[in-house]
Formats: structure tokens, sequence, C-alpha cells
């Protein structure tokens, strides 16, 4: 394939990629031009379908949003939203009114095992009614009913899980059933064009049975509706195989794997496993799944738009302590008790009640809409000429039978018999315009996608949007987050400092004094999210939570920690749950002598900028001077220039008077964070993953840039890019190439956008700074995708044109915001991804050159017959088969090629790189000018070359219509393998290993072999001999050679559709859409 794009730094790229990709799409004059399909508009999208040439709409837009039924699914969820809404504003309404004196506390309704009935649990959560919450003795007397212990969650045994759902009910939702196959058949059987076709067949069957008989006359008629049954039943088998795929696809998506409590230790179970009863830990970025009450909470704050529709932050404590499935966790920490599962929360109801699977569209499959319709005019034009031609010489008497009288003479041939005829040449102008329309064209994309989102999942690749395979192919920069994606996660405390020097380990514990590891174990066991579970049975213990947190608990366990005991020897008063922005997180603790201790942890020389003294050798607290600053900054820098995290742990004594009283006032307390005493620096070891260099190798080749955005220390992010090869030499080791996100920050929008190119590795970033890096290189004209994994990058993987979020580490927030989840959160499966995208247009593109081939030999040979002689060689039901093999089969043989090496020895394509190639042009007319020669020629020389003059007129004909029909299927069989590797003298490469093309290839040959030998009854064949089918294969043979010299060839690199849009013409048929519409929006302006 030709590519002219090369690097992205080369300046001819943003005319490549576009230089201004906010308002590229909607400022198109080509309506079948969406490069983005991610926040297009409605009416955009209504745009091109409208303009689309479409003989079956029910199947042509399948697989694109219906936009119908997207605007009934706004309309349920108002619906649905306004009566939930209705129904709390009355139990507002209902609390507020005082109780009368002797009220008696409603007594529950035994639900089997357990002495609350759903209805009461489902009303009390769903109408969020706290006062019959009090009145079942709060929280605490709810988990009790649920026979809930509030810190180590139910038992968990299968004999505990079954009676929970028995009486509850499980976390699913009745779903709308799929469509089945019969529905497909239907969809198939609504093609315009074979609607006609059967028509004619049956009007051919009732004409040839009067005037033939029954015994002869069925087989035209009969031979065309097998045809076309043949091709609707394959058709509906393909698309109800694809849909199947989808659905599987779907499943994937929604399983989404929550952390429960169960018997006191975390686990992991799929959310269709959760059960009334289950403790629930939530943090930053979770999604809600199920509905609940709060147990307990930190600053909890929820996004409740998925339910109310109002983008409104809610905070959630003991006074409002109500959650609803389906909602996500802005901020805080807390642990919730489930009350409802499924169909009896909110969430279920609403999925229950709309259809999730609308479809969407992508940009390829938008373009290739065009190419059909352009296309499809073409035969449209060819085949209303042909019929014209057809009937004027029927009608005039030039058509002739095989012993050379007229068909039609005027006053004469039978009313009947004229009807036949011209039924005759209608089906094969309808037949013509069957194969010229390219129905399969748009499909192969949905068919392709299906295929590499299958395989991509083998990969640990994801789909969430199809349009972004696709779009992947033409990425031409990765920002990558460095934990977990370019590291192992795997994290490992390895050096420590406090009191002024490195500290040693004895046997593996830390030498710490007791003083000092007690504060230190003090801090770590109450500012943590993470878990120490220790089986009462004995055995290993069990450190959950995220890889840093797991880190350092495993290494305050080596200090002595015992997790449970710490947690009781003091209250929690307050948390700032750790936040990406500030890089640290704090908690206030009240000890049993009424000491308040405030514990921080975060980024090492943030914490560290924060402290003013710290512990020395003697347990003392001591002033800390520049001298003590300079130790530890650069005690800092030598772990992180070792490629470790740095983590600071630091603490200040409080007086509890100074701490507020009110609940209100103490969930708005900001926690003082200066003036600390430094307790100890941790360096954390989380070596690089085994490949992640050759992967970042194979994408610079590829033309693809990969720039580390982390929030880690500089000197951390400059020592793993050394170590992956992001960075390589000493010249890129400073500005801008590494550059802090603080000092991007501050950079005005145009120095962005001029330093983004530049940028390697950006160290100590906000996800603010991600976004910042992401709008300044597509501004640039850059294709970018990005990795995220926290709440706070959702804007980041939103905005970028591939949004790649983390499956192991990433929160659900950034997963709805991505369009393709890791799910091993692997660089190198990034990459795959990078490979998949661009075997998706490739494989596009070696069917687009098939088919036209196919389309450009079948329609010149049927006109210049028709014109020259009054008869077409290929004939109805020949057509059909042809049909067939170039739509359905050719489909499945060359859209689902998997994805070779040689993709990435490419540049990423281009945005507005046409679609057929000067490469695919040269290739298609090559093969399509050889067959159409061949072909015209055994058409009107054939009789002479075959030795046929001495055959009866009628068998001559027959025999020589044959060999064209045969030679030209085998051209296609043929020209299938050339098709496979356009730009590659190998066309045989990695044959073997695709089994699904050979069983094609071997199927298509064996049922030719049967047309034409058995069948030519049906399509008016005989019988070949062995000469004729070696004349066949040889001449299908050349084609092969002829592609190797074609290749030879070369090509400008200038893409051929530009030498016709420089010309006048085209310059004054595009305008005019363009004048239409500006006169159309002042018109409605001026209303």
């Amino acid at each position: 394939m030709s590519h002219s794009i090369g690097s992205p730094n080369q300046k001819n790229y943003d005319v490549e990629a576009g230089s201004n990709r906010s308002g590229d799409d909607e400022e198109s004059n080509n309506v079948f031009e969406i490069h983005r399909t991610k926040h297009v508009s409605v009416d955009r999208l209504r745009r091109w379908r409208q303009a689309a040439l479409v003989l079956n709409a029910s199947r042509r837009f399948r697989y694109t949003l219906d936009l119908k039924k997207e605007e009934e699914k706004k309309q349920t969820l108002r619906k649905i939203r306004a009566h939930a809404q209705a129904i709390r504003a009355a139990f507002l309404f209902k609390d507020s009114v005082p109780p009368e004196n002797g009220t008696v506390p409603p007594k529950p309704r035994s639900a089997g095992e357990f002495p609350i009935e759903q209805e009461e649990l489902a009303s009390i959560s769903r109408d969020h009614n706290f006062t019959t919450l009090q009145q079942y003795g709060g929280v605490k007397g709810l988990g009790d009913l649920l026979k809930t212990n509030l810190e180590k969650g139910i038992h968990g045994s299968d004999d505990d899980l079954l009676k929970r759902k028995n009486a509850y009910g499980s976390n699913t939702y009745p779903r709308k059933k799929p469509r089945s196959f019969w529905r497909f058949l239907w969809e198939a059987c609504q093609d315009l064009t074979l609607i006609i076709l059967m028509v004619a067949a049956v009007a051919s069957l009732a004409l040839g049975i009067k005037t033939e008989g029954i015994k002869e006359g069925w087989y035209d008629g009969g031979s065309i509706a097998f045809a076309v049954l043949l091709v609707i039943v394959v058709t509906a088998i393909s698309d109800y195989k694809q849909s199947l795929q989808f659905q599987n696809l779907n499943e994937e998506k929604r399983n989404i794997q929550i952390e429960v409590i169960r018997g006191g230790r975390r686990v992991e179970v799929s959310i269709y496993d959760l059960v009334v009863g289950d403790v629930i830990p939530l943090n930053i970025g979770d999604q809600v799944p199920a509905d609940g009450v709060l147990i307990t909470g930190h600053s909890l704050s929820i996004d409740e738009s998925s339910m109310t529709g109002e983008s409104k932050i809610v905070r959630k404590d003991t006074k409002e302590p109500f959650l609803m499935s389906g909602c996500k966790v802005a901020d805080g920490n807390g642990v919730m008790l489930v009350t409802s599962v499924g169909i009896n929360t909110e969430w279920g109801l609403l999925m229950a009640s709309i259809s999730e699977d609308t479809g969407e569209e992508t940009p390829l499959q938008v373009r290739l809409n065009g190419v059909a319709t352009f296309i499809g005019i073409v035969g449209l034009t060819v085949a209303f000429l042909v019929l014209i031609v057809l009937l004027v010489r029927y009608f005039t008497g030039h058509t002739l039978n095989a012993d050379g009288t007229p068909q039609f003479v005027s006053g004469k041939t039978k009313f009947g018999k004229a009807i036949d005829g011209a039924i005759k040449i209608v089906t094969i102008a309808v037949t013509i315009v069957v194969v010229a329309v390219p129905e399969g064209l748009p499909l192969a994309v949905t068919l392709t996608l299906a295929y590499s989102m299958r395989k991509m999942m083998a990969d640990k690749a994801l789909v969430r949007r199809l349009s972004a395979c696709e779009t992947m192919g033409s990425a031409t920069t990765i920002c990558s987050d460095k934990t977990g994606t370019l590291t192992l996660n795997q994290m490992t405390v390895v050096e420590s400092c406090a009191c002024l020097r490195k500290v040693n380990s004895n046997d593996g514990k830390p030498d710490l004094s007791p003083k000092l590891s007690s504060l230190i174990i003090e801090g770590i066991a109450q500012n943590t999210t993470g878990n120490v579970y220790v089986p009462e049975t004995g055995g290993d213990v069990e450190v959950t939570g995220s890889p840093t947190e797991k880190a350092i608990l495993q290494w305050a366990l080596k200090l002595g920690m015992n997790f449970e005991a710490t947690r009781s020897q003091s209250s929690i008063l307050h948390v700032f749950p750790f936040n990406s922005e500030k890089k640290r997180g704090g908690v206030a603790v009240k000890l049993p002598n009424s000491e308040v201790h405030i514990h921080w942890k975060g980024a090492a020389e943030i914490i560290l900028a924060s402290c003013t003294r710290y512990i020395d050798s003697d347990d003392q607290v001591a002033a800390m001077d520049d001298d003590k600053r300079m130790f530890f900054r650069k005690s800092i820098e030598e772990m992180a220039g070792g490629s470790l995290r740095c983590v600071a742990i630091a603490y200040l004594p409080y007086e509890l008077g100074n701490v507020p009283t009110g609940e209100d006032q103490l969930a708005d307390w900001a926690l003082p964070a200066d003036d600390l005493v430094l307790l100890a620096i941790v360096g954390i070891k989380d070596p690089c993953r085994p490949g992640v260099g050759d992967a970042v190798r194979l994408c610079q080749k590829a033309g693809v840039k990969v720039r580390m955005v982390t929030g880690d220390n500089v000197q951390t992010a400059k020592a793993i890019a050394l170590e992956c090869g992001i960075l390589t030499s000493d010249s890129e080791l400073c500005e801008p190439t590494l550059i802090e996100g603080k000092a991007f920050r501050e950079l005005s929008d145009k120095q962005r956008d001029d330093l983004a190119e530049k940028i390697s590795v950006m160290g100590r970033s906000s996800p603010n700074d991600k976004l910042l890096l992401v709008q300044a290189l597509r501004r640039r004209g850059h294709v970018v995708a990005v990795t995220g994994d926290g709440t706070n990058d959702a804007p980041a993987l939103h905005e970028a044109d591939i949004g790649l979020a983390m499956g192991i580490q990433g929160t659900e927030v950034a997963k709805e915001s991505s369009d393709i989840i890791i799910l091993d959160d692997n660089f190198a499966s990034v990459v795959k991804v990078v490979r998949w995208g661009r075997s998706v247009y490739a494989n596009i593109q070696k069917f687009i050159q098939f088919q036209l081939t196919v389309n450009v030999a079948a329609l010149v040979i049927n006109v210049v017959a028709a014109i020259c002689s009054g008869e077409v060689p290929l004939n109805a039901v020949q057509l059909l088969w042809v049909n067939l093999i170039m739509d359905t089969l050719g489909a499945l043989a060359l859209a689902t090629e998997p994805p070779t090496n040689h993709l990435m020895d490419r540049s990423p394509v281009g945005r507005r790189e046409p679609l057929i190639t000067n490469i695919m042009w040269r290739n298609l007319l090559i093969q399509a000018v050889y067959q159409i020669t061949v072909l015209l020629i055994l058409n009107f020389r054939g009789k002479s070359i075959l030795n046929l003059e001495h055959d009866t007129t009628e068998h001559a004909d027959k025999v020589k219509n044959t060999l064209i029909f045969n030679t030209f299927v085998l051209c296609q069989i043929f020209n299938e393998f050339n098709a496979r590797k356009p730009d590659e003298f190998n066309i045989f490469k990695g044959i073997t290993k695709n089994y699904l093309f050979m069983g094609i290839i071997a199927v298509t040959l064996v049922l030719q072999i049967l047309i034409v030998e058995f069948l030519g009854k049906f399509t008016t064949t005989v019988r070949l001999n062995w000469k004729y089918w070696l004349i066949s294969v040889v001449i299908a043979f050349i084609s092969w050679p002829l592609a190797v010299v074609g290749k030879l060839i070369p090509v400008p690199e200038t893409p051929f559709h530009k030498y016709i849009t420089r010309t006048s013409a085209f310059k004054y048929c595009t305008s005019c859409p363009r004048i239409f519409r500006k006169r159309k929006a002042r018109a409605e302006v001026s209303q």
C-alpha cells in the first residue's frame, strides 16, 4: 500500500491528518467523511444515512446507531428518573411531618430464612426512607436482620449464597431477547433487488410452465428463485454469526469484577454474584454495584447523574446513607451494605426497560457507504443502459434465436412469449444492479471488526467502542502510564531512610527504634485503603489493596505490625483520601489518651516540603535545617535514580480541642498539612515488564511515538524511560524532552502546542496535565491514544482519539470513559491493539480491491456484449453466484486475515488517506482489464478459437458462455489470493495459518465444479471437457504472474483521486451542496 505519510514530526502530516480536529467533520463538504464518530452530532449521522444509496436499509444500518431508538431510550430514562424523584419527594414530605406519640416501629415480615422481606428492603433504599431505616435500628439493625457482620461480611458459603438468592434474587436483570436467526432471514429478504428478482422468478415460472409445460418450463424461473434463496440464507447465516460474536463481547463488557468482604477477607467476585447482605468497600472511581446503605464513610461523594440526570455530586454520611446502583464514587471511600440487587434496584429497572445494544457507526463504515453509493450509482446507470439497449433490440427484432430467427416479430409473437422475453431482460438488468451495488461493502467493516474484537480478547484487549479498533490503526502517538503498564505493578519496599540515615535490615526486619516503629505502624495501618487478613486457622497472611498500599503494608508487617490490633487502638476522626492532584492522603486519629495524631503519606518531595521536623536517632523530634533537608532530598534523588517510587510518611501531633465537634464541620475539616514531622521515606521497586523495550521499539519503527506520562518523580520516570527505550540518549535527558507536569501546565496554549511534539516523558503530572498534553497533540494533527486507570483520567480518556483503560488497576469511571480496556495492564497489549487496528484497515482495502475488480469486469463485459450483440454472456443465476462469491464469501475470506508484522513496517494510516490507494487502483485495473480483454475475446471470437463452428449454434453458444462463466469465476478465485497481499510479491505468505480462507476457496471451487458439471439445467450451462477446464484454469492462473509484473510498475505518491478533484468540473460539483446548505441555513436563520 502506498503511504505518503512519514514521521509524525514531518510538516506534511498536519495536512494528512487534518489540522483542526474539532471542526473538520462538521465543515466537511462530503457527508461520507466523518473522521471521528466519538462525539459527532446526530444531525451529521442522519445526513450520511440519507445520502447513502441503499437497497436493504435494515441490513445496511443494522450495526450503526439507531437514531430513533436512541431518542426513545432518552425519553424512557427521563420518565423513570421523574418517577423515582416523585416517589422520593413524597417520602421527604411524609418524613417532614412529626410522628404521633406512641408510634410503634414496623415489625418486619419474614422472608424465609431472613426476618425481613425484599419489598421492605427495596422500599427503604429505593425511596430513601430514613425514618423506616431508623425504626429498624439503623444500619446495624438492618445488618442483624440480614444476618450480616458489618465488619466481616456474610459467611459466603455456597449454601448461604443460595439462600440469599432465593430470598432476595440475584444481581441480574431481564434483557431483551436478541434477534433470532429468522429475524435475520427476514431482514435479508427485504433487499429491493432480491424482491424484484423473486417477482421476476415467479412470473418467469408461471409463463414457462404455461408455454413449455411443468416438466421443462420451471427451470428458468426456478433456478433464479433458488439462487435468490441461496443468497438470502447465506447472508442471514453470516449476519447471525456476527451478532452472536457481538452478544458475547457485550456480556464481557458488563461482567465487572467487584471486591467484597466475606468471612473477614476481601475477595473479588463477578457483579452478577453479589447478594443482599454483602459488605462492599467503595473507593474513588468505583461503580456502586447494587442498592444499599452506607456503613462507614470518609468524605464519600457520589455522582448520581446516571440515575437522576443531574450532574450533581452528593455527599453520603450517616444522615444521607442511601446508595443507588449504577452511580459512581466521585471522592472519598466507604463501606456499604447491599440491600437490593438486580431487578429490585432502580438501575435494574432502567436497564431492563431500555435496549443497550443500539450499535455505533465507525468512520470507515461511513466512508464505505460513500464508496458503495458511488459504485451503486454507476451500476444503476449501467443496468439502465443495458435494459434500454436489450429492450430496444428485442422489440425491434434485432435479438435472434439460436437458429438466427428474430425472437420478437411485431404482430406475430404471442403476448405471453413477448412478456417472458421482456422479463428475462429485466431480470438481467436487476441482477446487474445486485452485483453492482455492493451492499456487503459497509458490512465487511462490521465483519472484520467482529472478528478482530473476538481475537483481541485473546490478546487481552476488550473493545468497548467499535470505531476504536480502526482508529488505533491511525494512532501516531501513545501517551502511556508508567505504573503497571510499562512496569509489572509488583511493588516491594527495597530501601528506606529515617533518622538521617539509610535503614538497614536485621533478618528482614528494618532496624528502627520501638517509638519510631510504633508511629510508622500507626500511620500505615490507619492511613490506608488496603487490608491485612490473617486466617484464623493459620496460613499465609493476605494483603489486599493497590500495589503501592500492599508494598507499604508488607513493609509494616516486617516492622511487627498487627493490623487489626493497631486499628482498634485508635479511632478515625476524619480522612483525606489520596488524591492524584495533591498526590497525598491523610487521616486524623484519636488515641485512648485523647491525643490526636494526623498521619500523612504521599509523594516524597511533596511531603518533605511540608515537614519542618524529623525524628532523630535518639527518638527526639528535631528541627529540620537546610542541611538535613538536603540530606533527605538527596536520598529521594538517589532512590528515584535507581527507578524507585519514593513515598514519604509523616505525622503531626494535634490538640483535641482544635478538632471540629459537629458532624458537618468535621466532614468539611481540612486536615492540617504543614509543620509535619517526617517519620520515614521508602523506596519502592516496580520492575519493568519483560518485553516492554521490544514493544516500544516496534512502535517507534511503525511511526508511533511512545510518551510516558506519570505521577511519579521525574528522576524515577527518567530511569524507567531509559530502561524501556523511550529515552535513548543523554541529549534527551533535559527539557523539553523530559518535563515536569507543573512546568507544562504553566505554559500558554501556543507554547504547549509547540512543546508537545518534543515531550517524551512527563513526570509529576496530574490528570489535568495529561488532558492538556492530549489536547495539544491533537491540535498538532496527531491521532492520540491514551492509557489511564484513575477517575481523574476520565477527561483525558474521553478527549483522546482512543482511550485505553487498565483492566486490573483501572476504576469503573476510567473504564466507562475508555474505548478499549487493556485486560492485563500491559503495554505490549497496547501495541497488539495498534497492529489489529492496522489489520482492520488493511483487510477492508483487500476486500475493496477484490470487489471492485469483480464489479468492473462483470459490468463492462455485460454492457459491451449487450450493446454489440444484444446478448449477455453472464445470465441472472450466474451473476447471483458471482455476487455470493464477491459479497459474503469474499468478505469472510479477506476480512478475517490475521495481522502480520509487515503491518508495523508502515507509517500510521492517515485519516484523510484515500480508501482506494494508487497501488490498489493499479492492481485492480490490471486484473480487470486482463479479465475484460480475455472474456470479450472469448465472447466475440470464442467459436472460432474453440473450433465450435461445426456445432449447432445453440450448443456452441452454450459452450462458449459456460467457458466464459467458468473462466470468470476461476479468475475471481485466483484473484482472491492476489488481494491478500496488495503490496507484497509473495501472495502465499502465511496462507497455511488462515484456515478460513483456505476453506472458503475450497468450498467455492467445489461448488463451481458442481454448478458447471451437474446443475446445467438451472444455470444454463453445459458440461465442459478437460480441455476447456484446462483453458479456464490457465487463463485464471495467468493473473498470478500478471500481478507480480504489475507490482513492478511504480505508482505516483499523489493519490489518484486528487487528480480528479483538481478538475474544474469536480470543483463545481462539490461546491453545489455547500452552496445549498449555506442558503438553507440563511433561510432558517431568517425564519
